[in-house]
């Protein structure tokens, strides 16, 4: 097997989370586990008879039964692949599954004299074809990762059998379809990365209520509106760009503010006003809402981000000044707002090691936009923030009187009302944040302790 010892050693340290989720594999999640075994056999009785475990050759001989199902779930999994440009599924032969490329065996975290298969990783091996339906009986898995590959088709329902799976990392391959919300019923679940396909449609909610540490959901087909329960996640990271969402970014994100420590909802087709409330979430080190129809002034809430590294407002149709305690933020190195509006910024912004203020309206600044364009967008543009109602419920319909989108006021708003935000289900430090936004660095995790792999290229056109 062509491995190397940090990778078995990264997988191995993972496995020693599964003790602390054990918890989560009930007695019902067991059934579920047993009956998703029973019904994956009768898949293969019933599609010409060929039973899983009668096609296993009569001399194999394995030391428990769980390394004889993960013989049958990588040798369907291998019939399933169409291409294999590297020879990754070449050592996919004979009964020692511990020794297949890309596979990492373990002790059994309810029996340590039990070796089980525990993680299968095989991120950039450029495999083409699907997965298939047995990859449910890799009942012991704490991570799959199979990121930067060819595999197209849905995501099998039947994972929903691998209960103590952490790690879900399918980005940057052709998968299609619906959200997978078998993901919502993984109870051990705490990174899910599904960037870089083509799924499409909507989100479900509950995916907010999950205790997942990150979300990566960019550059797919998306279309939903960001539910008002976002503000329930106990994220780190939160990655949506990309996507068709529209309407508001909830105020509820405020909710946020014990673990959010990077949001990126670049060109995700926001039409509204930048909430102040963004402004709680004192932890954030990055935020980028860049390339969408965000209006109105920037909110001086934000000079309350004590922790942001990087601050991206760029091509939205903001107006009026910088507000100068954005830029006397300590740890501000990256501070963008070109292609918007703005008409004034403070001496004090200049000196930010990184700003971008270009195609503004900013006297005195090279490369602003004409000042034509400035004086008509001045005069036919002008909003109020709460003809969007986003504390609420969804605005009622308003009507364009401009092709800058000016609106008229509707009656007053409902007065806010916050839920109670979620303890977190572990406590977060400073120096565990993610530093910057992926990709393509790879991200350390202190709790638990293992490092991630690689984030996924972004995908390329030809």
């Amino acid at each position: 097997m062509t491995t190397n010892t940090p990778q078995k050693s990264i997988l191995l340290l993972a496995l020693l989370l599964v003790p602390h989720l054990a918890a989560a594999a009930t007695p019902g999640n067991e059934l579920i586990s047993q009956t998703q075994r029973r019904r994956l056999l009768d898949y293969h009785h019933r599609n010409g008879g060929d039973n899983a475990h009668d096609a296993v050759d009569p001399s194999y001989t394995f030391p428990n039964p769980h390394l004889r199902d993960a013989y049958v779930a990588m040798q369907a999994w291998k019939r399933a692949i169409l291409s294999d440009p590297h020879n990754v599924t070449g050592t996919w032969n004979g009964p020692d599954v511990c020794a297949y490329e890309g596979v990492f065996c373990a002790p059994s975290p309810h029996d340590p004299y039990l070796v089980v298969v525990a993680g299968i990783d095989l991120n950039h091996a450029d495999l083409a074809g699907h997965l298939p339906d047995e990859l449910g009986l890799l009942t012991d898995l704490a991570v799959l990762h199979a990121n930067s590959n060819r595999f197209c088709g849905a995501v099998p329902e039947s994972l929903d059998g691998l209960t103590l799976l952490h790690e879900l990392d399918l980005s940057n391959n052709r998968l299609v379809g619906a959200f997978p919300d078998v993901v919502l019923r993984l109870p051990s679940l705490r990174y899910l990365d599904l960037r870089f396909n083509d799924f499409e449609g909507h989100v479900p909610s509950e995916l907010f209520d999950r205790p997942l540490d990150a979300i990566f959901l960019n550059s797919n087909r998306l279309r939903f509106t960001i539910p008002d329960n976002v503000g329930n996640s106990p994220v780190s990271v939160l990655v949506l760009a990309n996507n068709d969402f529209g309407g508001c970014l909830p105020a509820s994100v405020a909710n946020m503010s014990r673990t959010l420590d990077e949001i990126i909802l670049m060109n995700t087709g926001l039409k509204s006003c930048v909430p102040p409330e963004l402004g709680m979430l004192t932890g954030l080190k990055v935020l980028d809402v860049s390339h969408n129809s965000l209006m109105g002034a920037i909110p001086g809430e934000l000079a309350n981000l004590q922790n942001i590294e990087q601050l991206d407002l760029g091509h939205n149709r903001l107006v009026g000044d910088v507000p100068e305690g954005i830029c006397h933020l300590p740890h501000l190195k990256n501070f963008t707002y070109s292609y918007n509006f703005i008409t004034g910024e403070a001496p004090v912004c200049l000196h930010v090691k990184a700003i971008d203020d270009r195609r503004n309206c900013i006297d005195g600044r090279p490369d602003q936009r004409p000042a034509d364009q400035c004086q008509f967008f001045s005069t036919h543009h002008s909003v109020n923030c709460d003809a969007f109602m986003c504390k609420n419920s969804p605005p009622p319909p308003y009507y364009e009187v401009s092709p800058e989108d000016r609106y008229l006021s509707p009656p007053p708003p409902s007065p806010v009302y916050y839920s109670s935000p979620p303890p977190p289900y572990y406590e977060v430090s400073p120096e565990d944040r993610y530093l910057s936004p992926p990709p393509p660095s790879p991200v350390m995790w202190k709790l638990p302790v293992y490092e991630y792999s690689s984030p996924p290229p972004p995908a390329t056109t030809p």
